[in-house]
Order: C-alpha cells, then structure tokens, then sequence
C-alpha cells in the first residue's frame, strides 16, 4: 500500500496544513538510490506544483560524474543539459521525524517537456514493468525483506570497518544469529527507528538479528511494488539518520566487512488476477500453476542478464561467493536457503517465489523491476524451469556473473530486456556502472600494497 493512499493534491495541502509543515524536501531516487532533489519553502511549492533540475542528475556515477564520449549515454540523454519538470506523487508525502522545523518529505515523478515520463528515472521504469503487467490482467505482489550492518563510525575510508559497541560497552565478536540480547544491545537507536517509522507510516514488520556481527534484518509487510519501493527508499535514509544520532553508521554495502556474510535484499513476489485478487500461482486444486513454473523459468532464464542491477557496483559481487549465506546460482528448491530462488513453505493463496541474490546496496525501484521482468518474461513466453534442487545449492556450478564487467555485457546483449525495460535505462545505466568499475580501477588496494609490493 502507499504511504497514504488515493491520496490528491488538495488532499496533499489539507495534509500540510494539518501538520503545520514549513518545508518540503522533494526528492527524486537516482539510479543508484540516492536523493536528489531539493528544499522548497511550504509556500513556493503548493505555488509552483511541480519544479525543475537537469535531466543529467539522473545519469551520475556514485561519485558524481557523468560519462563521456559514449555514444550511446550522449543519445539519451541531453548534450544541452535541459531540465526535467518534477511532479509529486501526492501518496508518498511523509513526514521527516529527525528535522527540527515541521517538515516533509514526498517523492517526485520524472517528466520531459512534453509530458511523457523520463524513461530512464528508476521510478519510471517500474512503471513501466507494472503496465506490462497491468495489460494482462495481472498484479504483482512483493515483499522485501531488507539486511543492513550497523558499524562504528568510519571517518578514514582506508580503515577497515568495525562492529559497533552496544549498551553493554562491548562490541559482538561471534555469531548472534537471531539472539534477541543481541539485538537488544541497541535498544535506543531501534526504538528510534520504530518511531520515526510510526510517524512516516511505514509498513515496517519483523527485525532480527542476522548472522554478521552488527548485522540486521528487517521485513517490509507485503504489497504493491511501487509502494514498498518507496517504503525502502525512506526507510535506509531513516535507518542512516537514526544511527548517526546514536553515534554510529548504518550501511547497505553488500559487502562491509572481510569475514563477515553480505547483506541481501531478498525479494518475496507473486502474482495475482487483478480481478478476482486470486493467487494465479496456484492452480483451483491448490498445486503450483503452470504460471508458477513460468514464472520460475523467467527467473532462471534472465536473472544473469539483470545482475549488473541487482548486484550494482564492484563490491556487491564479494558477497556473491560459495558458502557465504548468499546465492552462486539460479537453481530454486522448496524451504532451501542455499539456493537463488527460494519456495518459502506456504499456503495457496500465500505461495510465492523469493528471490535471495538481490543485493542491499541495489537501487529498490530497479531490483523490483528487473525481478518482476524476469518473471513477467517467463510468464509470456512460457518458459520450464529446470528441476528444483532438493540438495545444497553450493555443489552445483557457479551460474553468476563473478564481476560487474561480465554483468554488463550479459545485460547489453539480451534483447528482450531492452524492449521490457526500455532501449534508453539500459543504454544510460550500463555507460553508468562501466565507468564507474573504470573509477574503481584507478584505485590500488591494500591487499595490492601488502602482497605485491615487495614480492613480484
């Protein structure tokens, strides 16, 4: 569900008013998750309705720079650096719990001049997997379930992160895999995040403590994709700025620290009629649906295609290693955690597919979109899953682009892709992340330094 449902612009002001908001931060997800936007005085937005920043903002590495001499990224987008005009989603209009003033936060939809959406905006192209979706006569469901580190702060990058010292004073050094005492130790910041997300009105459900030291997880009650996007766009700035009162970092790197598992975004999803509200993952008698072998198929078929999505940047592929809580393949098994897609034990109407190779670090309006294609994929074309691995996932081969350069040049090459998320993401995206591994390549480790060095 929204933030706040059916909800319009005059209901958007009655909202305002009530609230007695000053400021307004209004936001754009990039594509790799970040804010954008701007602050805008309460009176200058409800008169404007709608402002304007340039269309490159959505063509940036994470570290700020824009690709050049790309043939294909200078075709999308703009060499004149024009704007886009940026229009709020009256629905996701929130409140920001840790500002001082009375203030708000809502989301923006991308549009070019005119009128048509920016088709490579994150929140654009889920749009338009859903429409795909909608065409049909279907209505996916999803359910993320969101792990996360909490750290000491790290305020020299060359340093190695540490697990943060909870109220005991002493920082975890094993395993407290689901330890309620352990999730315990930061009692104070987690009940500030309760709070604020009470105030926010997120849907937040279920925390545990995971396996890593520091390591949590948090379920999302399940719903529409667009909305629960939204719901993780704002709860890891939440979750960031509640650690930081406490004095501590939260991160979603994939990989945070050596020794330690990474951090997933699994995604739980199925798939209804849009009229009846039934379950079409589930045959009349209750057994699984030539829809929910389908459905699988896709998965299978196009997950290698949309790791550069998935697993977004050089460092999420350290996650993606042979028993290290993380998946190496496409294989799928009932109540099977070692496998990429997992059939979690169910009723009919409950029955679902979870995806478990989506990273944390993954832009949540992207990974939702490129699961969901893969199953919408497999949904269109029929596809057979292979057979469901009953044993450890962990003995079968390596399926799974190992590095970013490799994921690109899958995603570059399959057609089919291009035409569900649209020719314009894929070629702005890809020049994205390939210049951002050439970024990273200039970088010498220390792993380089201490074993190189003196020894070649």
């Amino acid at each position: 569900m929204s933030i706040r449902e059916n909800f319009s612009d005059a209901d958007m002001d009655q909202w305002l008013n009530e609230n007695r908001v000053t400021e307004i931060e209004c936001l754009v997800p990039d594509l790799t998750g970040v804010a954008r936007g701007k602050i805008l005085p309460r009176a200058k937005f409800t008169q404007e309705r709608g402002m304007r920043i340039p269309e490159a903002v959505l063509g940036m590495t994470v570290t700020g720079n824009y690709p050049t001499e790309n043939a294909a990224y200078d075709r999308a987008i703009s060499s004149t650096d024009r704007d886009m005009i940026l229009r709020a989603d009256p629905g996701s209009i929130t409140k920001v719990p840790w500002a001082i003033d009375p203030t708000a936060q809502v989301i923006h939809d991308c549009y070019f001049a005119d009128g048509t959406l920016v088709d490579f905006a994150p929140r654009s192209v889920l749009r338009r997997v859903l429409k795909l979706y909608a065409e049909r006569g279907w209505k996916p469901v999803v359910g993320p379930e969101l792990e996360f580190y909490l750290t000491e702060k790290n305020i020299d990058p060359d340093l190695p992160l540490k697990a943060p010292v909870g109220r005991s004073g002493r920082a975890e050094t094993s395993r407290q895999v689901y330890s309620i005492d352990a999730v315990n130790e930061f009692d104070p910041l987690f009940e500030d995040i309760y709070d604020y997300c009470a105030l926010m009105n997120l849907d937040v459900d279920t925390l545990i403590h995971e396996t890593g030291a520091g390591q949590m997880g948090l379920n999302f009650q399940h719903g529409d994709p667009l909305a629960l996007a939204d719901n993780v766009f704002y709860f890891k700035r939440t979750l960031r700025e509640a650690a930081l009162k406490h004095d501590m970092y939260a991160t979603f790197m994939a990989k945070p620290m050596a020794g330690e598992p990474g951090s997933a975004m699994h995604v739980h999803q199925s798939v209804s009629d849009a009229a009846t509200g039934r379950n079409i993952f589930s045959a009349a008698d209750g057994s699984p649906s030539a829809y929910f072998r389908h459905y699988i198929g896709g998965l299978q078929r196009y997950t290698p295609a949309v790791m550069a999505i998935m697993a977004p940047y050089v460092n999420s592929y350290r996650r993606i290693v042979r028993h290290t809580a993380a998946p190496i393949n496409i294989q799928w098994g009932i109540d099977n955690r070692t496998v990429g897609f997992r059939i979690p034990i169910s009723g009919v109407e409950q029955r679902r597919v979870e995806n478990r190779i989506i990273g944390a670090d993954a832009n949540p309006y992207l990974a939702m979109a490129v699961t969901l294609a893969c199953g919408y994929l497999g949904l269109v074309d029929q596809l057979e899953p292979t057979p469901m691995t009953t044993a450890s996932a962990y003995d079968h081969a390596i399926e799974l682009p190992q590095g970013l350069p490799q994921a690109l040049e899958l995603l570059r090459r399959e057609d089919r892709l291009r035409d569900v998320l649209g020719e314009r993401f894929i070629d702005v995206y890809t020049a994205i992340k390939e210049l951002e591994h050439q970024e990273f390549m200039t970088v010498i480790s220390p792993w380089e330094r201490e074993h190189l060095l003196l020894h070649v």
